[in-house]
């Protein structure tokens, strides 16, 4: 068996799998999948890898961390369907790293559309240039920008964690067109597909992701919860969150609300933490590291980052607990947290009764959208949210 070959199967083992399990349904994304060999992509990898479902890092810093990566392929093909690209549209994408998306996007669109890739890493862009050949504008520059020229674009994809939405994409997005973007609210990140109408941009759907944040300030904020790093809160600029009313939280009295609730796997956490974003204006992430959690300072829900509420002095994070094999029980765990863990555990028992999910509305900064009679508003530098349900 050749090497095309062997890639050729390799990619059509991974494009049945994403189609068996639900994450392709459209017949435009599977024959993109199929017809775009990602190995090309990624010289450094080999089919094994290329074709595995899990992200691949194409580029470090001198220090190692990485700068850019290509998407894992389920994040990609989800991205893709709820993008909805037709025949003949104009596509923008934020963020080109190895090309691959570009490629994909370029299949979608047809011969009567244009592909535009902007990326703030000349090196990334010249090699995405080069792979991608006339097919597709590759820009070198910065993603927050847009590209004007080429507006107005259909759709808009953004293949990089953004902690808000920039006017510029706003401005250069059809009337009619959808941007789908990973984007942070409350310590969190979802994909959201949203649909301009008029002055305003809401939500199809928002699912759990994680992104390599753009190259750029952003306004989350951290606070180091146990003086060394090993516990940090992470949240957004817009929250009456102090330093010195949490000082020593984790030294204060714990106490545990269990919700009776349980699940398998980490689905039930993202969906709990876009209800409590909602719920509760002091809705925030948890960063704990190894040492923390196995020396049993804090228990959190997720390894990395869990939900997490503030309210003044008061602490409170999503906690899970053993019941049986591969089984757990939701609730939380609170320091000094007075009701806080009873209102995690109200969450938990209204996900639980399928209660409906909140609803993403995204305006322009200094627009007055309506107050929700049940939600939260969120304030970034260039949008507010409002999530209602």
């Amino acid at each position: 068996m050749s090497a095309d070959d062997a890639a050729e199967r390799a990619r059509d083992r991974l494009v049945d799998r994403l189609r068996d399990e639900g994450t392709v349904e459209s017949p435009l994304v599977e024959k993109a999948l199929r017809a775009v060999p990602r190995h090309r992509f990624l010289p450094d990898a080999g089919v094994e890898e290329a074709y595995a479902d899990r992200p691949v890092v194409v580029k470090r810093s001198a220090g190692g961390a990485p700068l850019s990566s290509a998407s894992q392929p389920t994040i990609v093909a989800s991205m893709l369907e709820r993008l909805g690209v037709r025949p003949g549209d104009r596509v923008l994408e934020i963020g080109t790293g190895s090309g691959y998306t570009a490629a994909l996007l370029r299949e979608l669109a047809g011969a009567d559309g244009e592909v535009t890739t902007v990326d703030v890493d000349p090196d990334l862009a010249a090699a995405a240039r080069e792979r991608l050949g006339a097919a597709v504008t590759v820009m070198a520059a910065d993603g927050a920008a847009g590209h004007a020229a080429g507006a107005p674009y259909d759709r808009i994809i953004v293949t990089t964690g953004a902690w808000d939405v920039p006017p510029t994409w706003w401005d250069q997005l059809a009337d009619d067109g959808r941007i789908v973007v990973p984007l942070r609210w409350r310590g969190m990140t979802r994909s959201v597909a949203l649909d301009r109408d008029g002055d305003r941009l809401t939500a199809r759907s928002a699912i759990a992701c994680g992104f390599l944040p753009m190259r750029a300030a952003d306004g989350e904020r951290s606070l180091d919860l146990a003086g060394d790093g090993r516990v940090r809160l992470v949240h957004d600029e817009d929250q009456a969150i102090g330093a010195d009313a949490l000082a020593a939280v984790l030294d204060r009295p714990r106490a545990e609300t269990w919700s009776g609730v349980h699940v398998t796997g980490s689905d039930a956490v993202h969906a709990v933490w876009l209800r409590l974003a909602a719920a509760e204006p002091g809705t925030c992430a948890l960063a704990a590291r190894p040492a923390a959690i196995d020396g049993g300072l804090v228990s959190p829900a997720l390894p990395g980052t869990s939900p997490a509420v503030v309210d003044g002095p008061s602490l409170a994070y999503l906690a899970t607990r053993p019941i049986g094999p591969d089984l757990a029980e939701l609730g939380a765990i609170g320091h000094d947290s007075g009701d806080l863990t009873d209102r995690m555990a109200d969450q938990i028992a209204l996900w639980h009764e399928a209660a409906p999910a909140p609803v993403l509305t995204v305006y322009r900064a200094g627009a007055a959208p309506p107050k929700p009679e049940r939600g939260t508003v969120v304030r970034k530098r260039h949008t507010t949210l409002v999530l209602s349900w």
